[in-house]
């Protein structure tokens, strides 16, 4: 059991080294069942990476579907295995997993992304999802007070994320930046993905951490009343003001601005143990 444990939490440094980095500020009793949830969505947020067409995709996306759905039965997939039991052990409602997969499944397209309440609702089943059912983890009496502050900090975290993957988004043709939001900026999804990104680029690309911005904002409004023991499950979020800042003053549509490894520590050590009370 520790041997999987330890191989799941190395999975997840190698994915997603910010959401590790977290993890690590919950009890250790806890930390577990976290390293389990992040090490699933970092293997479903990168079944488009390992694919070439969709529907390799959507088979593999079904397969979680139905491991997760099975009671009790081992799949023989560490993270599948160590997921189930964090399920079971924690209650958690499958319900959110499956639309966490069904949300996925825009990743394996090239479909532009609708409107902006197309995205904040994606955002809503991925991130948001994640946050709350980290926090089910952590304090099941506490967290269904703060779903609706965890749907505000998902929003700003996987907006500010992609952001963060436009040049990636780009070369594969895709683009989450709603068709609503390019029309005002007088573009359009195939325009924004081809080139330069045309002149309407920076219009959309301002408009995108304006509503980062906007979710951030009103999360951290309400985010002085968040318990102690909540507080883990939305650290992922400590680094999107800064990101957002890096992004604003970068060239986000070349390369994805970053921040060193000591600011990032620094940031997540001081929400870990002061919170959002002193922004």
């Amino acid at each position: 059991m520790a041997a999987t444990t330890d191989l799941i939490m190395e999975a997840v440094r190698a994915a997603d080294h910010d959401r590790y980095l977290t993890a690590l500020y919950a009890p250790h009793e806890k930390r577990a069942a976290l390293f389990s949830l992040y090490a699933f969505n970092a293997e479903i947020s990168a079944i488009r990476d390992r694919i070439h067409e969709a529907l390799p995709g959507e088979i593999r996306l079904q397969w979680w579907r139905d491991a997760i759905a099975a009671d009790g039965d081992e799949t023989g997939h560490p993270i599948a295995d160590a997921l189930k039991a964090t399920i079971a052990a924690h209650r958690l409602p499958k319900r959110a997993l499956d639309n966490m997969l069904e949300a996925r499944i825009f990743d394996l397209y090239d479909d532009p992304m609708p409107s902006r309440t197309d995205l904040e609702g994606y955002c809503g089943e991925t991130a948001a999802a994640l946050i709350q059912l980290a926090a089910m983890v952590l304090d099941p009496a506490e967290a269904p007070r703060f779903a609706d502050l965890a749907g505000r900090a998902g929003c700003a975290q996987a907006i500010t994320g992609l952001l963060l993957l436009l040049p990636l988004h780009r070369r594969r043709g895709q683009c989450f930046v709603p068709a609503d939001i390019l029309t005002a900026a007088g573009s359009s999804p195939e325009e924004f993905v081809a080139g330069d990104g045309g002149p309407g680029a920076p219009r959309a690309i301002a408009a995108m951490i304006a509503l980062a911005r906007e979710h951030l904002s009103a999360f951290e409004q309400g985010a002085s009343t968040l318990p102690a023991s909540l507080r883990p499950a939305f650290l992922p979020l400590a680094l999107s003001r800064a990101y957002l800042t890096k992004i604003e003053n970068g060239a986000p549509l070349r390369g994805a601005p970053r921040l060193s490894a000591l600011r990032r520590h620094w940031v997540t050590l001081r929400r870990a143990t002061k919170g959002w009370s002193a922004l």
